[in-house]
């Protein structure tokens, strides 16, 4: 692969190729937020007027810019030409609704005028609604609200979650072609019809190589680099070709002699050699692995300039004791059945701990069902293989809207006639039903553990909260249909209750991994779902490593697991960093 920009001469290449609208995108924790702030920050520093927008419901931006951040733009100190936002969904869904009503028929009696308000109020309660809002902010700055801006540039969430926001302007500009009615969950027809030239021009903008610029992040890990290929060929088909390539902290060793340090280079070296040759075609720039954390202006001023001299670590570095994956199992499988969930912000390794777990629960002649609810999902490949006792599947989100259309129309259609059934079917192609399908496979998948043990695999963070906020829309829903009249036991119930779930929290020993997991700890503990364990992957603490740079970050590895024992985690587990990643039955089984 060749680059066509040094690490030097990044900052001073950022005019040449920065467009007005600029995504980064790619698997969770390869630096994209970093990056983002630091290309904002570069264009902001060059004269440029910038906004710099996160669509990660679980944004982090906050934290990275050292500012506290809504959904309106914030000028941030200290970077005169930089404002920044995060687009709240919640904000988002409320004026969406605000507006929606406000276009109701103001004539007629004042009981039906509330009784009618109500309804759609009521309609527009769900998280198909939260997604449309979302996703409206998102395309109103492609469509002209950002026009006081010279760039634009979208920190987005990890990778399946943003096909599916990039995917949007497309499906519903389609959806609303040719179509008079509207699907309830997002009110009424005109709710979204009064958006159709919004969309359009957001389409066009996203699909405008003059305009926009899809940035490909990726770190010198394989299985960074196959989702950015992945990736790179489903951005093809929605039409987005305009794309470069950023491969993030890349590391040299600087000491022959040095196991650790020569094996992480040998790895990245590795998976560069080896990625897909339609990623290789791209432009590329590459970013050097850095000593300091990605906190702050001055260090997200570094981030694309040369590397300086690494200042001498200490002589000494503390050890972090805490038991392995084997002592989480034996816990874990103290129980006959369990649903056992893996959450944490993406590129943690939650699919390495829940493939672990799975893998050591069956070991110990446990029935297991391993599955996932992450769109870019990649259990398959880290299984890598067959072992009694445990089944694999995941919720593919193309498949369940698939079956659950069939089953809608086999029962809500029977008794329609063909035009009926024409127009139910027209209202099921609504990009909302997937998520409605979506729902409805992870109930499925949660009521499994009743008999055997269920691990699941979830996707990062953001996307996950949506999932569970359609699981309490769900459970509100149902109380309020069934009072007590009836006794139910919703999902929501089923993940409350602390001898049915367990909640595994995954971080890596780094502030914004360890920040973003409390911040996960403290949605679910409002939830009523308390987190059972913490588990630290990919600890370098234990390497004894000598080689400078890696020993610099040692030092802040270090403070994040102490914070980690002493505040957060009831219980913690450390994972250590592994030469050859843990691919395949018999790595995973050496991991418990």
């Amino acid at each position: 692969m060749k680059t066509d920009a040094t690490p030097a001469d990044l900052q001073a290449e950022l005019p040449r190729w920065a467009t007005r609208f600029l995504f980064f995108t790619g698997k969770g924790g390869v630096g994209k937020t970093s990056l983002a702030c630091a290309v904002a920050l570069g264009l902001a520093d060059a004269g440029r007027r910038v906004l710099l927008v996160s669509t990660d419901p679980a944004s982090n931006l906050d934290e990275m810019l050292e500012q506290p951040l809504t959904h309106q733009p914030r000028a941030i100190p200290g970077a005169p030409g930089l404002w920044a936002l995060n687009i709240d969904p919640e904000a988002a869904a409320e004026a969406y609704r605000q507006r929606v009503l406000a276009q109701l028929d103001p004539q007629g009696p004042a009981a039906e005028r509330e009784r009618q308000r109500e309804q759609v109020r009521e309609q527009l309660s769900g998280a198909c609604t939260t997604e449309i809002a979302a996703f409206d902010e998102f395309v109103g700055l492609l469509a002209g609200d950002a026009a006081a801006y010279d760039h634009v540039v979208f920190d987005t969430a990890p990778t399946g979650h943003t096909l599916r926001l990039l995917s949007l302007p497309k499906a519903w500009a389609g959806f609303l072609e040719g179509n008079d009615r509207g699907a309830s969950c997002l009110g009424p027809h005109s709710g979204l019809k009064m958006q159709e030239q919004r969309f359009k021009a957001g389409l066009a903008a996203l699909s405008d190589a003059s305009q926009t610029t899809l940035v490909l992040v990726a770190r010198a890990d394989a299985a960074a680099l196959r989702e950015a290929a992945r990736t790179q060929q489903e951005l093809l088909q929605l039409g987005l070709r305009n794309q470069r390539l950023i491969v993030n902290a890349v590391f040299r060793a600087s000491a022959a002699d040095d196991a650790t340090a020569q094996a992480l280079q040998a790895q990245g070296e590795a998976a560069l050699a080896g990625c897909a040759p339609a990623l290789a075609a791209l432009p590329r720039s590459e970013v050097p692995l850095r000593a300091f954390d990605m906190l702050g202006l001055a260090a997200l001023r570094a981030l694309l300039r040369p590397a300086e001299a690494i200042p001498a670590p200490a002589a000494a570095l503390p050890s972090a004791e805490l038991p392995g994956l084997a002592a989480l199992v034996d816990e874990l499988a103290r129980q006959n059945h369990g649903l056992v969930m893996v959450m944490g912000k993406g590129g943690v390794g939650k699919t390495t701990v829940a493939a672990a777990v799975a893998v050591g629960l069956a070991q110990r002649g446990h029935t297991v069902h391993l599955s996932t609810t992450d769109p870019a999902a990649h259990l398959a490949a880290t299984l890598g293989g067959e072992l009694p006792h445990l089944s694999l599947s995941r919720i593919d989100p193309q498949a369940e809207t698939a079956q659950y259309i069939d089953k809608v129309m086999a029962h809500r259609g029977k008794d329609l006639d063909e035009a009926g059934r024409a127009l139910l079917r027209e209202d099921l192609q609504s990009p909302c039903t997937e998520e409605v399908a979506v729902f409805h496979a992870f109930s499925r998948t949660v009521a499994q553990a009743r008999s055997a043990f269920v691990v699941l695999d979830t996707a990062p963070t953001g996307h996950t909260l949506l999932l569970m906020d359609a699981t309490g829309a769900y459970h509100r829903q149902m109380a309020r249909e069934l009072g007590g009249s009836a006794k139910i036991v919703t999902p929501l119930m089923r993940l409350q209750d602390a001898d049915y779930t367990r909640v595994l929290l995954v971080a890596l020993p780094e502030p914004t991994p360890v920040s973003e997991a409390a911040a996960l700890q403290d949605d679910l503990r409002r939830a009523g779902i308390e987190p059972f364990a913490w588990v630290i992957n990919r600890s370098l603490l234990a390497t004894g490593t000598q080689d400078p740079l890696l020993r610099a970050r040692l030092q802040g590895e270090a403070r994040q697991i102490e914070r980690v024992r002493q505040g957060l985690a009831r219980r913690c587990h450390l994972l250590p960093w592994q030469a050859r990643p843990p691919v395949g039955v018999a790595a995973l089984q050496a991991l418990v």
